[in-house]
């Protein structure tokens, strides 16, 4: 059985996939922002809960020793996201100073995954899954910090372009190493609190995007699946963006961490 990291463990999907993994038999290691929901949530499923903001980057390199601390880790699941925001809620900074969802959305998961690779290598064959979405748009690399005309589904859409992006990058990198990377849209507009508070009517069940998710984290038939994008359980494409040499190297080099 594997031992999986699930960021994001405390609502949604991410509680989801802890319920159903820890079932199956996995070990799994809960995280989320909330002490008391982390707290709760690992007692209920007898298992160790992490608590960091992956807001600030200093929390997420914590959280990645802590996990490194305990010698094993066969997954990593890159869940936490901040959503679109309520229609017209103002742009918000990271404690770095990032727009928010580019430093929650793709940041924080670049950083943990980066410093969690050494355990994940030694820990062979591993996976990293990282929740995207197809609500992907071009990055304006002249306005990261959109500063100009802001607004939630932008950013959001913009983070997660970034993030299918670092999925080819890495999995390029990974290819021959015994750790896969994958990146999935799970569902359309799930029965979640993040599509609850921007307002918008659920199009699918979280069951639904979690038995799509579940297969991407420990489903043997992805057991050697890398560099691939997922809606649900189909392979798809990803923004043409995502794919193109140029704008991966000037977002590489736009990647402050």
């Amino acid at each position: 059985m594997s031992t999986v990291l699930v960021t994001g463990a405390t609502s949604g999907l991410g509680t989801w996939l802890a319920r159903r993994l820890t079932a199956d038999g996995h070990t799994v290691l809960v995280h989320g922002r909330d002490p008391a929901k982390v707290k709760a949530l690992a007692a209920d499923l007898n298992t160790d809960g992490f608590v960091a903001d992956l807001a600030s980057l200093a929390d997420t390199r914590r959280l990645a020793g802590d996990v490194a601390a305990r010698g094993r880790l066969d997954v990593l699941v890159n869940n936490a996201a901040v959503g679109f925001g309520r229609p017209g809620a103002p742009r918000q900074l990271s404690a770095d100073g990032h727009e928010l969802r580019w430093a929650v959305n793709y940041l924080a998961p670049v950083l943990l995954t980066r410093d969690l690779l050494p355990v994940l290598r030694a820990s062979t064959p591993a996976r990293v899954v990282n929740v995207g979405s197809l609500g992907q748009v071009s990055i304006d690399f002249d306005d990261l910090g959109m500063e100009r005309g802001y607004d939630g589904i932008t950013a959001y859409r913009r983070s997660k372009l970034a993030l299918a992006a670092f999925t080819f990058d890495l999995a390029e990198e990974l290819a021959g190493s015994g750790v896969t990377v994958t990146c999935i849209h799970p569902a359309t507009f799930m029965d979640t609190a993040m599509v609850g508070e921007y307002g918008a009517a659920p199009l699918s069940t979280v069951d639904e995007g979690g038995v799509a998710t579940l297969a991407l984290v420990t489903g043997p038939e992805h057991a050697a699946t890398n560099g691939e994008f997922f809606d649900g359980l189909s392979p798809t494409r990803a923004h043409p963006d995502a794919y193109d040499p140029g704008i991966r190297r000037r977002l590489r080099a736009a990647t402050t961490l």
